[in-house]
């Protein structure tokens, strides 16, 4: 069976990490490899990249804010996704339970008040307000914190989010034990905010691809079967949207980069610079042409309406995407 026409965003997360990592992030866009790039409010080099952005002139574009940090992790965010989404759904401030143990709200209204600085911070950045807008780590779709995420975009005209609810994940026997469990804890909590998403006019992309693809797992064959599997079902004929999440660029080397504590080890790993080389490797790109798969920018999607297909003959340009949360 034939697959359905696929528009394709490929993001590269964490531009403002690290010099490293940015150089890396830059390169591939310039090779056409990346289409997004997202930009971390509190990133070690955060001023630098969005002084390249502010330089290069109008192919840089704003498309997604994702956080810079997030309530309880006031004073920077310790490495591992995975302590981070625990971290913030445990209440792991001891104040922050105290508030919410005294007033219900308290929770909800330190996020929103941490999410309404860090817009006001990219707006200072970048001179403009973000279109997009999602979470480091996906904390964006954490219950307790969807919801305010959402009001919050709401209220600044954000329309576009990311929504990491790539299906299937948890069969995904390759990945290591602890990466499957983080996969599909988001996975979970994505479909959970599709509700509160919805209800305050946020949009996304049909499909989304890259927990099964991080790191080590990175290959024209991954990419191309966790399109396969995410659009299984699907009509052939129809034009959907896709978005793929990579992380390329040089390895960090310490203590140079990070959000406050110095980079990870994920960021220091060889899994950065591999990730760079598939992106931006032909045999991806062939291998998508193949597949009937276009890369696109997000404001092309971000233009669609519900019922509408993208315009065939999109033009690839760069988009600076900041990181909240």
């Amino acid at each position: 069976m034939s697959r359905p026409r696929v528009r394709l965003v490929v993001t590269a997360d964490d531009f403002g990490y690290c010099p490293r990592r940015d150089e890396g992030i830059v390169e591939a866009f310039l090779a056409g490899a990346v289409t997004s790039v997202s930009l971390l409010v509190n990133g070690a080099a955060t001023e630098s990249a969005a002084e390249l952005a502010r330089r290069s002139g109008p192919p840089w574009r704003l498309v997604a804010a994702r956080p810079r940090r997030l309530l309880p992790w006031q004073d920077g965010i310790p490495g591992g996704g995975g302590g981070r989404r625990r971290g913030f759904a445990s209440g792991a401030e001891p104040q922050l339970q105290e508030d919410a143990r005294e007033d219900p709200q308290s929770s909800a209204r330190r996020v929103r008040e941490e999410l309404e600085a860090q817009l006001s911070c990219f707006r200072e950045l970048l001179g403009r307000a973000p279109t997009h807008v999602d979470g480091h780590q996906h904390v964006h779709v954490l219950p307790g914190v969807c919801q305010v995420f959402a009001e919050a975009l709401q209220a600044y005209g954000v329309r576009f989010t990311r929504l990491p609810l790539e299906r299937g994940v948890g069969g995904c026997t390759w990945l290591e034990a602890p990466a499957r469990a983080f996969a599909c804890a988001v996975e979970r909590d994505a479909r959970a905010a599709v509700g509160p998403f919805s209800r305050h006019g946020l949009r996304w992309t049909d499909a989304f691809v890259g927990l099964s693809t991080c790191g080590r797992h990175m290959s024209a064959h991954s990419v191309s079967g966790a399109l396969a599997r995410v659009l299984e079902g699907t009509l052939a004929g129809h034009t959907l949207t896709a978005e793929l999440m990579a992380h390329p660029g040089y390895p960090s080397v310490p203590p140079t980069g990070g959000c406050g504590e110095g980079p990870d080890a994920f960021s220091c790993s060889w899994e950065r610079l591999h990730e760079l080389r598939v992106l931006t490797a032909p045999t991806l790109r062939t291998r998508l042409a193949q597949d009937g798969v276009q890369l696109c920018a997000l404001d092309d999607l971000d233009s669609k309406r519900p019922g509408e297909e993208v315009p065939c003959e999109a033009t690839l340009e760069p988009f600076l995407e900041p990181s909240l949360l």
